[in-house]
């Protein structure tokens, strides 16, 4: 469905980048070459204003109020357990020192016209859930970038320890442990599907056609992505919409699509006040 005359549909929209940041296999990388750069960038040419969370809006009023960087999960090495009034006393320094962050990325998320999510199955995120649910409450879109996730590096070691009886049961305990469990086809949390929508799932980013455009330094995404055939990619996706082509959704009533009356962008500009008319004599 397109809207006439309403191209540069995103401009002046506000959108939120919800991820894992915790448990990522590098917080120094995720923060300085991770996704939200490269979608941040694209969003930005756009005209759409960016929050994310590893650099957030400062608060007037409060010194870097909620800030986070690659400490910040530090403070978890002063969790406890311990029981009696010096645990309780530790455990509520740790939780009351992570509140800014989690109050500040709420509020961006209650001030966004739409989320965009990067949720792997492989990664364990709490507040990601958090901020999705937020979101598909005040009945916000979510784009929900959900990857095909595969351990090649796994299956060259199995490979490798073939002859290796010890050493193959070990990788075998090992991938129980973590648990190592592939998702070739991406599919996303029985969960998630009902609450964000069955139309706003992704495959991938689709990095490829403008990594030259914006001069990003290739990472490992761009190898995982370059290796596979992306069937809905989010940022032709944005693109679209950009130009006015809103998204649409499954009526499984009419077995049809129909215009997704989640998105809802507000035109804030003045409205054009015509010329008062004079009376004539």
């Amino acid at each position: 469905m397109k809207r006439r005359g309403s191209a540069r549909l995103l401009a002046d929209t506000r959108v939120y980048l919800s991820g894992p940041m915790d448990f990522v296999a590098s917080r120094a990388d995720e923060e300085k070459f991770g996704w939200r750069n490269r979608v941040g960038d694209l969003l930005r040419s756009m005209g759409v204003t960016v929050f994310d969370p590893w650099h957030k809006p400062e608060v007037r009023g409060f010194f870097e109020y909620g800030v986070e960087n690659e400490q910040t999960t530090e403070a978890r090495k002063e969790w406890t357990f311990a029981p009696g009034a010096r645990g309780a006393r530790a455990r509520a320094e740790v939780a009351g020192g992570f509140w800014p962050q989690l109050h500040v990325d709420l509020r961006l998320v209650d001030t966004s016209d739409f989320v965009i999510a990067h949720c792997p199955t492989n990664i364990y995120s709490v507040g990601t859930p958090h901020e999705i649910v937020v979101a598909r409450q005040q009945r916000k879109p979510v784009l929900f970038v959900s990857p095909p996730v595969g351990f090649p590096a796994y299956a060259a070691l199995r490979k490798h320890l073939q002859r290796d009886r010890r050493g193959t049961a070990l990788l075998e305990k090992l991938a129980g442990e973590v648990p190592i469990k592939e998702n070739p086809t991406g599919a996303p949390s029985l969960w998630y599907m009902p609450l964000v929508g069955s139309e706003s799932f992704f495959d991938g980013f689709g990095f490829a056609p403008y990594r030259a455009r914006f001069r990003w330094p290739r990472i490992p995404m761009d190898d995982a992505e370059d290796a596979r055939t992306i069937r809905k990619p989010l940022l032709p996706f944005l693109e679209r919409i950009h130009r006015g082509e809103l998204p649409r959704k499954w009526d499984h009533r009419r077995r049809r699509f129909v215009a997704s009356d989640d998105w809802l962008l507000w035109d804030m500009r003045p409205a054009r006040r015509s010329a008062p008319k004079t009376a004539r004599g």
